[in-house]
């Protein structure tokens, strides 16, 4: 769904069956990945994410971060670039569970592609017990899964639910423990909103192109109700469905921003009110447009729709400095 940098082709397993040649009994274990690689992959994916990673997560945390961003940009366009035939998505899938498992259970490996040594050198780097990193790496792998799988068929509002829920509990761990690693952060029901709302606007604005390449990002319950062809996004039940989407969004915003107003570190805080206003950008203007959407939103990268986001991002937390001296 996204562009990326086109890397060698790994080994691809059958499917739920262990890679004989995944691990060893002894020997050396598979060297570390080339340290300017997951810089390299990131920066070529997306140029504001390597910033803030290299400016905003804590210091000893950095090259961490590139990993475990650049190694889920390469899987995610390792499925949607190289891979075409279902099996062949849900082996490889297989093969990097199965490899993040072996890596939890510190067994030595060999045969692993410099991609899958991101991979493993960031699992190493985990000595915490039921880290936020783990939650991260678990939660994002079931993210890949899913795609790899649902990739040409409906998929249910309980599957659509699910789906978020996967990419919220992954990004908001990430967030808490690259950036103030060492600060609490509360724990309480609102903590995965934010996230929640970006990724249901995220798929509102790739809508257009997903369909393109056989992605369906609302439910077939909908679909039956309204004798609606998943492809019609002109429609106006289409729009009533992107209407609903978009009201829900601006919802857990609203509840995921107070939730952002109590975390503890200013540069945590910072970074989440960045990433909820890149997409209520992108809602601005699917409301604006009366819930048509488009191929493509570029609020992001024109100046007048950086300020209005710079703008909101400090009035926030302005108000949230204010409300913390009170």
């Amino acid at each position: 769904m996204s562009n990326y940098t086109v890397f060698p082709t790994p080994p691809i397993l059958e499917r739920d069956h262990p890679d004989p040649n995944l691990t060893q009994e002894s020997g050396e274990p598979a060297s570390e990945a080339n340290p300017s690689l997951p810089k390299l992959i990131t920066k070529a994916a997306s140029k504001q994410t390597y910033y803030t990673i290299r400016f905003l997560v804590d210091r000893d945390w950095v090259l961490d971060a590139l990993r475990a961003y650049a190694y889920f940009r390469w899987v995610d366009g390792y499925l949607d670039e190289k891979l075409s035939v279902k099996s062949e998505r849900l082996a490889f899938v297989e093969r990097q569970r199965a490899l993040l498992n072996c890596v939890y259970q510190g067994k030595v490996l060999r045969d692993v592609t410099a991609e899958e040594r991101i991979l493993v050198d960031l699992v190493r780097s985990d000595k915490e017990p039921s880290s936020g990193l783990q939650s991260y790496i678990r939660n994002m792998m079931a993210v890949m899964a899913f795609d790899a799988n649902r990739r040409g068929r409906l998929i249910s509002q309980q599957e659509l639910t699910q789906y978020s829920k996967y990419l919220s509990i992954a990004v908001t761990e990430a967030l808490h423990y690259f950036i103030g690693h060492d600060d609490p952060s509360p724990h309480i029901p609102t903590r995965y909103l934010a996230v929640t709302a970006a990724h249901i606007t995220h798929m509102l604005r790739d809508t257009v192109e997903d369909v393109t390449t056989g992605y369906f990002n609302l439910p077939y319950e909908f679909l039956d109700v309204r004798d609606l062809d998943p492809c019609d996004v002109t429609s106006d039940s289409y729009k009533v469905w992107v209407k609903n989407r978009t009201q829900l969004a601006r919802t857990c915003f609203k509840a995921g921003k107070g939730y952002l107003a109590q975390v503890k570190n200013l540069r945590c805080r910072f970074a989440g009110y960045a990433y909820t206003a890149r997409f209520e950008e992108v809602l601005n203007a699917i409301e604006h447009e009366g819930y048509q959407l488009r191929p493509a939103y570029l609020q992001r990268k024109n100046l007048s729709g950086g300020l209005r986001m710079s703008w909101s991002i400090l009035s926030i937390l302005f108000k949230g400095h204010i409300r913390g001296k009170s």
